[in-house]
């Protein structure tokens, strides 16, 4: 009995349990259809100070207030759109390659939606751009991107990726700048660069601008090749000029290059020089013929009448001795044999005397001048005035103004290199006390008749003094008697300089009382003097110095205001108003020293300095008194005050260009918009133009022509898009969002639905639209729209690819090389022949991971091991598992491959055990993977080694008495008995 009351008592909770349940699935049911969407509506969710806006509107009651509880409900975004948080269920969580941050979601999402989130790059610490913009948690570099593993923000700043500023201060001859200028991914050279091979652009070239370049012909190999630069295709490199000699008709010199002749450096083609360089002995008159540069022209005399050969007379050396070789000649030729005034020209009248001296000795064979006259070639110690005697010019004579040494003890036997001893090329310096002791007679000679010998001055010190030796010695005449080296500010100058005994005060010294001479004066010097307006009492003194009569100190100029005629300042000294110290007299200020109130215009005439007088315009017809408008603080704002004025003053009553400045030509359009709207009452400038003065929306182009400045027009490279069907209405704010303080960004797709027309803005001649880059992939293409089928992004690309390049081709790597598009990537299989092409694996376009299947037949010279190892695991390969056999353990094992075992590249499964010749016993060992306990792929048998031991233990399965090859049970590596 008690046990069927127990069988009913469950039997009764079963049933109120599932009674329970059906209630529980009916109620949702109800509340969704019923009761719940009634109580939603009338329930102000605002009261709970978490009002539901963008998706939270639509969400259900239960999905935030699980099992029916309100309270404590998170107002949070972490709490449930964190993976794993208890409210997150089926909500967006944050995902893995999430940007790493601990601010929270509201910080850049709002309730509409996670997409289009605005990130704050503020207290980003810098270098650290890559941490996100790798190209999975946020846009990373693109395919085209400069080569640099520099981060980011060395270039980038967080506003716009364009606009970059790559620091080429560090790049240095070995930095490969073509890498990036390429004229591709940054600008390459231009067509009319002269060739320079491999040559690196910063040779040439500094990091900051292209030009001015460093070029000096040292960067490429010059020498024979000028004219593969310097033929008039590549400026600033100048070509041959049409008057230019024709070498080429000239044997000899027909393979000529331009530095054949131009053999003066880089600066100048000048001079060129043929017959330096060739050996020409005919064809002269093709370039003698005065029709060419540098090239002289047979002279027109009755001598050259008729004369078509000039080698027949002349040399390639000179023209002059025609006829006559003298090339030969030397120090033994008898010159005056034939130059002897009759047969040739011999020495004229005032060649200087050399005797029996060889004319070559002097002389060269194709010039007489210039000679190697040296001074060698006769004796001249103490002869020169053998030539010296102006009779020989150009071997000049004794002066008229020459010192009388003669008449001075001990020089009456001198010779002029007894004082002149500084070579041949000048007199000077002529020394004679150097070389001549002379303690008496100085008068003879300084009396300031003679040439550099200084006479005495005409001053009461010297008047009458005849002997200069009693005052001066012959080293200087400075020090003569007075040693002035100890004088000091008790010294008393005025003692002996008095203008009497010695130079005194001048007349247009400045008054300084008894002030000493030495308190501005040096001991060696009278100038420059050390006055510094210290030395004497200054303080409204200026006028005693400042006269004009002592220079350099000036006076006042003619036309300085006649400040003496104003009361407040009749008595008033120069340091009144000029108080800027005593190197300017600028600025001198009058009216913040003065208080004046009237008689403006004694000074402001116009006619004096500084002092600005009226203007001629009808406002100040017949007006006298300054004062009745203008003040002493500025002459704006005169008569008129301003401070008033307000929006509702008519500005343009008086700024009508007639009574006041009006509005410019090029002021903006604005209509009846009054001044006061953007312009203030103390200046027309800074205005406070912000653009909501007049109707600026879709009117932008109305200002923005650029006939208004400073509102700027649209630049010459604007995108044309009004050649684009949806953009052709468009004004500026159409794409120009960003506010108006910068066009940037200016964007065009985000505004405007465009499908087709791409190539009519992205040529590449259109600021911020990227025209296609010069690579394979490119040629040819006209339509970007063909592959690029998104305008938010060049990568999202669908590359059709040529019937010339599709599957079986064998182009892929024409494009997929790293640069141009992908290439293979560093974990990629290793292929080792070049012959293998993508195509021989990869057989589909649509993706790389699509329809790939190794084609073993094209790798058949490559070993197994090459690829199927971890290395490549990733790419899906199979590698050795953990249990496989110890191949090493077998007889040479290690250098066996797969392939010795797995006789088929399509299963590993399909094989045949190669022992590889293993005997047992060391020479390969059969208990590594036959013996109990081991655990190797494959259904071998498996034994303890003394399984069938009587009395020890075998060393190896195989041995004298065991299993074959060693033993004698079995059939060896088939049957083990």
């Amino acid at each position: 009995m008690k046990q069927r009351l127990i069988l009913v008592g469950a039997a009764g909770w079963l049933l109120l349990a599932a009674l329970w349940l059906a209630l529980m699935l009916a109620w949702p049911a109800q509340a969704q259809t019923g009761t719940q969407p009634s109580a939603k509506r009338q329930f102000d969710h605002t009261t709970t100070g978490y009002p539901l806006t963008g998706a939270h509107a639509n969400e259900r009651c239960e999905s935030c207030h699980v099992n029916g509880v309100f309270k404590g409900t998170p107002k949070d975004c972490a709490s449930c759109h964190t993976a794993g948080a208890r409210l997150a269920r089926n909500n967006t969580v944050m995902p893995q390659q999430h940007v790493p941050t601990a601010a929270a979601c509201d910080s850049c999402h709002d309730t509409r939606r996670f997409a289009g989130a605005r990130f704050s790059h503020a207290g980003i610490a810098p270098s650290t751009c890559q941490s996100c913009h790798n190209g999975n948690t946020a846009s990373g570099k693109p395919r085209d991107h400069l080569p640099t593993t520099a981060s980011c923000d060395t270039c980038h700043n967080t506003s716009t990726w364009n606009g970059a500023r790559p620091d080429h201060s560090g790049f240095t001859v070995a930095t490969q700048c073509a890498s990036c200028h390429n004229g591709s991914t940054a600008s390459g050279k231009p067509t009319t660069h002269m060739p320079v091979g491999a040559t690196n652009c910063i040779a040439c070239h500094g990091v900051n601008n292209w030009k001015p370049s460093s070029w000096n012909h040292s960067q490429v190999v010059v020498t024979a090749q000028c004219a593969s630069c310097h033929n008039g295709s590549y400026p600033p490199a100048d070509a041959k000029p049409a008057n230019h000699i024709p070498y080429t008709q000239v044997p000899g010199a027909g393979s000529a290059n331009c530095d054949s002749c131009h053999k003066s450096g880089f600066s100048s083609w000048n001079p060129g020089l043929l017959h330096a360089n060739f050996s020409v002995s005919s064809n002269c008159a093709s370039c003698h013929n005065g029709s060419f540069l540098g090239a002289r022209g047979k002279p027109a005399d009755s001598l050259h009448a008729n004369v078509t050969a000039c080698e027949g007379c002349h040399t390639t050396r000179s023209w002059s001795g025609a006829q006559v070789d003298h090339s030969t000649f030397n120090q033994a030729t008898n010159c005056a044999s034939c130059h002897n005034g009759s047969t040739a020209p011999g020495k004229p009248a005032t060649h200087m005397p050399v005797g029996a001296t060889n004319c070559y000795a002097c002389h060269g064979v194709t010039a007489w001048k210039p000679t190697k006259w040296n001074h060698t070639q006769v004796v001249v110690t103490a002869q020169c005035a053998s030539c010296h005697t102006g009779g020989y010019p150009p071997a000049d004579g004794k002066p008229s103004n020459h010192i009388p040494y003669t008449q001075v003890p001990g020089g009456g036997s001198a010779n002029c290199d007894t004082c002149h001893k500084s070579g041949y090329s000048t007199w000077v310096p002529g020394a004679l006390h150097a070389n001549l002791t002379v303690t008496s007679n100085c008068a003879s000679c300084h009396n300031g008749s003679y040439l550099a010998a200084r006479g005495k001055p005409a001053d009461a010190t010297h008047a009458n003094a005849t002997t200069c030796e009693n005052c001066h010695n012959t080293r200087s005449w400075n020090g003569a008697q007075v040693d002035h080296s100890s004088f000091n500010q008790t010294t008393n100058c005025a003692s002996c300089h008095n203008g009497s005994d010695a130079p005194g005060k001048p007349a247009t010294h400045i008054p300084v009382g008894l002030t000493n001479c030495y308190a501005c004066h040096g001991v060696t010097a009278w100038k420059p003097t050390k006055w510094n307006h210290t030395q004497v009492v200054v303080t409204a003194k200026c006028s005693s110095c400042h006269t004009g009569g002592y220079p350099p100190a000036d006076g006042k100029p003619a036309n300085h205001i006649p400040y003496a005629l104003v009361p407040p300042s009749a008595s008033a000294n120069c340091d009144s108003c000029h108080k800027a110290g005593y190197a300017s007299w600028n600025p001198g200020r009058f009216h913040p020293y003065y208080n004046v109130s009237t008689w403006c215009s004694t000074c402001h005439t116009g006619s004096y300095l500084a002092a600005r007088g009226k203007p001629a315009t009808p406002i100040h017809n017949g007006v006298t008194a300054c004062e009745q408008c203008h003040n002493t603080t500025s002459w704006t704002n005169a008569n008129v005050d301003h401070s008033g004025f307000n929006q509702s003053t008519d500005c343009t009553r008086c700024h009508n260009g007639s009574s006041a400045p009006g509005k410019p030509a090029t002021h903006i359009p604005v209509g009846s918009t009054n001044c006061y709207a953007c312009h203030g009452v103390n200046a027309w400038k800074p205005t406070k133009w912000n653009h909501t003065q007049v109707t600026v929306t879709g009117q932008c182009a109305s200002c923005h022509t650029g006939g208004y400045p400073p509102a700027d027009g649209k630049p010459g490279n604007h995108v044309p898009y009004a050649l684009v069907t949806a953009t052709a209405a468009a004004n500026c704010d159409g794409c120009h969002k960003s506010g108006y303080t910068s066009w940037n960004p200016g964007k065009v797709h985000p505004y405007y639905s465009i499908s087709t027309q791409c190539a009519t803005c992205h040529s590449g001649a259109f600021l911020g639209a990227l025209g296609k880059p010069a690579d394979a992939i490119h040629t040819g293409v006209t339509t970007c729209e063909s592959c690029h089928k998104s305008t938010s992004s060049w990568t999202n690309v669908q590359y059709q690819h040529a019937p010339n390049n599709q599957v079986g081709s064998g182009t892929c790597d024409t494009c997929h090389n790293g640069k141009t598009a992908d290439g293979k990537p560093a974990n990629h299989i290793p292929v080792q022949s070049p012959a293998v092409k993508c195509d021989g694996c990869h057989r589909s376009q649509a993706s790389w991971a699509t329809a790939v299947t190794t084609n073993h037949s094209l790798l058949a010279g490559q070993t197994c091991k090459s690829c199927h190892v971890s290395t490549y695991a990733s790419q899906g390969l199979q590698v050795k598992p953990s249990n496989h056999i110890p191949e090493a353990q077998l007889l040479n094992g290690s250098a066996l491959d797969c392939n010795s075992c797995h006789t088929t590249t399509t299963s590993w499964s399909s094989m045949r055990m190669n022992h590889n010749g293993s005997l047992g016993g060391g020479a390969g060992w059969c208990k590594s993977c036959h013996a109990s306990g081991t655990n190797y792929l494959g259904d071998m048998e498996r034994k303890s080694l003394t399984h069938e031991a009587r009395g020890r233990t075998p060393l190896d399965c195989s041995e004298s008495g065991c299993h074959r090859p060693l033993g004698t049970k079995g059939k060896t590596y088939v049957e083990w008995d």
